[in-house]
């Protein structure tokens, strides 16, 4: 039996589907430096990777992610070089949210279990949400005397709006997968034992899809959300230029045309 521990992130990529999975469940997945690098390169990684057309985050064990790792956290905190608790965002958690929230390519958060903290940040940075029903969300922050980060205090207004997004921060709780599926933080719930084939049928739907035009969308989307309207329509119509030279548009119009239906390739 190997001593070597296994890797905190994992990577599995099958059908055009990249699954990037946390793995250390004894740690509820929590955030520790090295976990907090190696999800930075995975995301990166499968970012680019244009065989890569749809990306996957979820969580081994009983958790999605309960955010950063206290116990790290706390022996930095009575270490006397304290400086690495205040550059992580910078070097980590905003890269991160960045590399989710604005790659060319859908993402899917598949949450298996509590998503707390950077651990529901990262889950609201994601396209869509599919919860086990015995998942569920809490933005810890407060807490722990502590800031938003990993992008909630952008995402979570959008899904929630601005009041109910400050009722959140300031008294955290944990919100059932019903109750986050009401306010609209869960796209979708499921049993806990069907999340896989959900997530598989969702996945798949969407590696098969015009990549290129989902992305495009991405960005029109995100750049609309701190723009005028006459900003949002034009950068609609640099986005409706670029897509419209894809192959896939091709091919889209002339299935349209022979009355078929289309095949994408993802460019």
């Amino acid at each position: 039996m190997s001593d070597t521990p296994e890797a905190p992130v994992l990577v599995e990529t099958a059908d055009g589907v990249a699954t990037i999975t946390l793995n250390r469940p004894g740690a509820m997945n929590s955030l520790d430096v090295a976990t907090k690098e190696a999800l930075l390169a995975a995301v990166l990684e499968a970012a680019n990777d244009q065989a890569v057309r749809c990306v996957v985050l979820t969580g081994t064990g009983r958790a999605f992610c309960v955010g950063q790792d206290l116990k790290e956290h706390v022996q930095i905190l009575n270490s006397e070089d304290k400086s690495s608790l205040f550059n992580t965002v910078e070097q980590h958690y905003n890269p991160i949210a960045t590399a989710i929230a604005t790659m060319p390519k859908p993402v899917v958060a598949a949450v298996n279990g509590v998503a707390a903290g950077a651990g529901a940040s990262l889950a609201f940075a994601c396209d869509f949400r599919v919860l086990a029903d015995t998942a569920g969300f809490n933005l810890a922050f407060s807490g722990i005397a502590l800031s938003c980060d990993t992008g909630s205090s952008w995402s979570l207004p959008r899904l929630v709006g601005r009041a109910k997004a400050l009722e959140l921060l300031y008294f955290p709780s944990t919100l059932d997968a019903a109750t986050s599926l009401e306010l609209g933080l869960a796209t979708r719930v499921v049993p806990a034992d069907e999340l896989g084939s959900a997530i598989a049928e969702l996945t798949g739907r969407l590696a098969a899809g015009p990549t290129a035009a989902y992305g495009a969308i991405r960005r029109s989307v995100t750049y609309a959300a701190g723009s005028g309207f006459e900003d949002a329509l034009a950068f609609e119509g640099e986005m409706m230029t670029a897509t419209g030279k894809t192959r896939d548009h091709e091919a889209a119009v002339a299935a349209f045309l022979a009355k078929e239906k289309p095949v994408f390739e993802g460019r």
